[in-house]
């Protein structure tokens, strides 16, 4: 492949993702950081076990930065409440995983943080979902009567 079309293809990839970003709603754009965050642990999982130090350092510091400076700027603490505060705690609970992980050389802990995120993608993913599939109710309109465009059987 040419640098020229690895460039073309490197900038179509990042239009498209600025495409997807400004059109998303604010759950799609969670699930896009968690989709995010779970690429690049796992990524960070492939470079330890190839030794390739530099790589896994910038992976595995790309899903710091997305849990901590998007996932959890995201949550809003004043209408989440006690949710709100459990993701928190479960965020820095997988951040401190992130910082061993790199700092140990253990794939375990980094298995372990991309388990968590995408049992919370998934449950992002299923709200997302159900509230973007769910059929708008029409309502029926009070007069109901002999008048009305949907009386049927009379003449």
């Amino acid at each position: 492949m040419t640098a020229a079309v690895k460039k073309a293809l490197d900038a179509y990839g990042k239009q498209s993702l600025e495409t997807a970003v400004e059109t998303a709603s604010p759950g799609r754009l969670i699930v896009m950081l968690y989709d995010g965050a779970i690429k690049a642990a796992q990524l960070g999982k492939f470079h330890m076990q190839n030794g390739d130090i530099p790589a896994k350092g910038a992976a595995i510091t790309r899903a710091i930065a997305i849990l901590d400076e998007g996932l959890r700027l995201a949550l809003d603490r004043e209408k989440g409440g006690e949710l709100a505060e459990n993701l928190d705690a479960l965020y820095i609970y997988m951040l401190g995983q992130l910082f061993e992980a790199n700092l140990s050389n253990r794939p375990e802990l980094l298995d372990e943080v991309v388990t968590l995120l995408t049992q919370l993608r998934e449950a992002w993913e299923s709200i997302t979902t159900g509230v973007a599939t769910q059929p708008e109710v029409a309502e029926m309109p009070a007069d109901r009567g002999q008048n009305s465009a949907l009386s049927y059987g009379r003449a």
